[in-house]
């Protein structure tokens, strides 16, 4: 429901923010959305409480394990192309005008949902199925070829190393760059306006930006650090990630907490949207309200009719 308000209050574009703005975030919104429901609903319960339902075959477990990551990787690099745009915005005026645009954005939108797809693919093909119940394949177990194959190998290192090695080093980057970029020309603004920086419109807005794009980075690189290191403990100790449902084993406990950190960086936007921006805490309120409200005015045409 978070996500699908934020959808909504957004689409309609009252929140004080521009038209690429909007889009990515949007985008970042029905990402996460579809990465709830593949992840969590489908995946997470469908699994845990429905294992005699279809959700539990083989065939739907693979073509989850697919859907789930392309989801989850267009939602991390939305969130690294939401970042250079506003690293672009504010710094580098003379590439804003061209590049901080409605049809750049959709363009990049589209490019990263294609490419996330793509990349996603192979991911069918390195299950097998856990047991076998009347010739049905039952849950997804790595094939062995998954650890002893080279090719696989090379594989898993560089998923991991674009999901989310790269996008981790690119938004320290780029934010790093926003950050010194700001505070140079906060300086220098300072020093052409005297003492006097009230009513500063411009450092308003850059405020409100630097707010809103440092609170989604920084959100998803706490949550996705767990998940680095998980990944890093499997390949250094040689251990293979569990594929059982003992809900006592201890492997099994770190691994969905793991799971559930990174989970739950695609549905904290919309609680990052409302404390950081305040016109869309109002839309929220109205939305809230508008239930209330209606029935009341509903009621006070009822009876002044009578």
């Amino acid at each position: 429901m978070a996500n699908l308000i934020a959808i909504a209050i957004l689409s309609r574009g009252p929140c004080g923010l521009s038209r690429c703005i909007t889009y990515y975030l949007v985008a970042i919104a029905v990402s996460d959305f579809i990465v709830i429901i593949t992840a969590v609903v489908l995946n997470r319960i469908g699994r845990i409480y429905f294992r005699d339902s279809y959700l539990s075959t083989t065939l739907a477990c693979r073509l989850g394990a697919v859907l789930v990551r392309c989801s989850r990787d267009g939602s991390v690099w939305l969130t690294v192309a939401f970042t250079f745009d506003r690293f672009v915005a504010i710094c580098c005026q003379r590439l804003k005008a061209k590049y901080c645009k409605g049809k750049t954005a959709s363009l990049v939108i589209g490019i990263i949902y294609a490419l996330s797809s793509i990349k996603n693919v192979p991911f069918y093909f390195i299950y097998q199925p856990l047991y076998t119940v009347n010739g049905v394949g039952r849950f997804c177990d790595f094939r062995v070829t998954f650890y002893t194959w080279p090719i696989w190998q090379v594989y898993e290192w560089l998923d991991h190393t674009l999901t989310p090695f790269l996008p981790f080093l690119l938004i320290l980057l780029l934010n790093n760059l926003t950050v010194r970029h700001i505070l140079a020309a906060s300086r220098a603004r300072r020093r052409l306006r005297g003492a006097d920086n009230r009513g500063d419109m411009e450092m308003a807005n850059r405020k409100k930006s630097i707010v809103l794009l440092f609170t989604i980075s920084i959100s998803f690189l706490l949550l996705w650090a767990s998940y680095l290191g998980h990944f890093l403990y499997v390949r250094v100790t040689g251990d293979g990630y569990f594929s059982g449902l003992d809900f006592n084993d201890p492997r099994y406990i770190v691994q969905e907490m793991v799971n559930m950190l990174q989970l739950i960086s695609s549905c904290n936007n919309v609680f990052i949207y409302a404390v950081s921006q305040n016109k869309f805490r109002e839309e929220i309120k109205k939305v809230l309200v508008c239930p209330f409200t209606a029935g009341f005015k509903q009621e006070k045409v009822r009876r002044e009719k009578c």
